[in-house]
């Protein structure tokens, strides 16, 4: 079978994916991603076969720029959590808040700021590539609709692979909710206009799969999801981080109590600064006695200075490497650091910051594996509060085992390709 992957050019994403690509070459399967340009070296350092398509066009730049001017076409509608237009925050309101005012507005500032620099670029490649490859199924990242539309322009099967919480999906169902309720001349649907002109310039109709796949693969546990009227499989993390080199201090155990601090990688490479006061930080844990390490990029550790000597800073270092060295992990909710932390069986403080983190890290406080303090709320005596909680309450260690055992009851990439196969020949995706 021909397996094609694709999304845009964010290396976060690209590692969520790249797993289940692996484990569908050792179980003998053709496999291609297909990205931008500029994205290539990504994929083949991890081993796998990339395909270059469309322009190089960077999105966070372009928002970069965006974000400096002022807003003066969004209606006033800001998403409570992230401070801008955005219809994914309503996944997290209870239904009765959700608006069609803010719904629609907020697709079409989304469609226009976000989905079609990072898709408009890729999609003729794609599909001229998919009409020649003819693969049996594509696996998108849940904003790559390029995917689905190379996708049915070649006949394919396709499924998201969820790169966090299902805000996506949610915010649709919501939207079709509130649809149906319009008068039949007030229901306009910016993401059906917009992914229909590519249906027809390419020969089908629009269907709602373009949006949301024919099924989704979900790497969070029970505990931890948010889902919408979907089919969803489930498919264990497993970490991967990029290129690694484990760093000879590692090698020892710690002779403290160890901590890991991490805001993870879309911070370090896109310079988009930390959601955290660090030297707040830092300042409020230098008199404990245990060892800090915190993964801070070159440029900023020269901006802090000297800190306390408890605390050692680093530019990165593989997290299956530091983490089972640690007693305690705080972070930003991002699901691969939450995950990886997760199946240590460790204790997070989360300090979320945009999109999903919020909802997360609410949730993993729920389940009793850590705590949540908002990243605007974080202040360092608040950090160290919550630190010593989670390093002197018993209760915490055992929600993390509980959360540890959900993760590793669901399949692995290995075991979830039987699976995954059965769904293609379901959906007419096998040639």
């Amino acid at each position: 079978m021909r397996i094609l992957f694709t999304t845009y050019p964010e290396r976060t994403h690209f590692l969520l994916l790249a797993p289940l690509a692996w484990a569908l070459r050792t179980a003998g399967h053709e496999v291609r991603v297909a990205v931008q340009p500029k994205f290539a070296d990504v994929v083949t350092q991890a081993g796998l076969t990339a395909v270059p398509i469309g322009a190089d066009r960077d999105l966070w730049q372009y928002l970069g720029r965006l974000r400096q001017m002022p807003d003066t076409r969004s209606k006033g509608i800001v998403s409570k959590k992230v401070g801008w237009p955005t219809p994914y925050a309503a996944a997290e309101w209870p239904a009765e808040d959700v608006t069609w005012d803010y719904l629609h507005a907020g697709y079409e500032l989304q469609i226009r700021q976000w989905h079609k620099q990072s898709n408009t670029p890729m999609i003729t490649d794609l599909v001229e590539f998919a009409r020649s490859w003819q693969p049996d199924l594509v696996i998108w990242e849940p904003t790559t609709y390029a995917g689905a539309i190379a996708a049915k322009a070649c006949g394919a099967a396709h499924a998201r692979l969820l790169i966090g919480a299902d805000v996506y999906g949610i915010t649709r169902d919501h939207f079709l909710r509130l649809r149906a309720e319009r008068p039949v001349e007030d229901r306009a649907d910016p993401m059906a206009d917009w992914l229909g002109g590519y249906a027809r310039r390419y020969g089908f109709e629009f269907d709602e799969d373009m949006i949301t796949g024919q099924f989704t693969i979900d790497m969070l546990p029970p505990s931890l999801r948010m889902r919408a009227d979907l089919k969803y499989l489930p498919l264990r993390y497993v970490q991967y981080g990029g290129a690694a080199v484990v760093p000879k201090w590692l090698w020892a155990p710690p002779e403290r109590t160890r901590v890991a601090i991490t805001m993870g990688l879309t911070v370090t490479d896109r310079d988009v600064g930390y959601p955290v006061d660090v030297r707040d930080l830092f300042d409020a844990l230098g008199d404990l006695d245990i060892e800090v390490i915190a993964t801070i990029v070159k440029e900023e550790q020269a901006k802090l200075g000297r800190v306390p000597d408890n605390i050692k800073m680093v530019p990165y270092v593989p997290l299956q490497a530091l983490l089972p060295t640690c007693s305690a992990v705080i972070h930003h909710a991002g699901v691969g650091t939450l995950a990886s932390t997760a199946l240590q069986g460790l204790p997070q403080l989360a300090l979320p910051w945009d999109v999903d983190q919020p909802a997360l890290a609410e949730r993993l406080a729920a389940r009793g594996a850590g705590l949540a303090v908002h990243a605007t709320k974080a202040t360092g005596p608040v950090v160290r509060e919550n630190l010593l909680r989670l390093l002197n309450e018993p209760a915490f260690r055992q929600g993390a085992d509980r959360l540890r055992e959900e993760f590793l009851a669901m399949p692995t990439p290995n075991a979830f390709v039987p699976r995954l196969l059965e769904l293609v020949a379901e959906h007419g995706g096998t040639r």
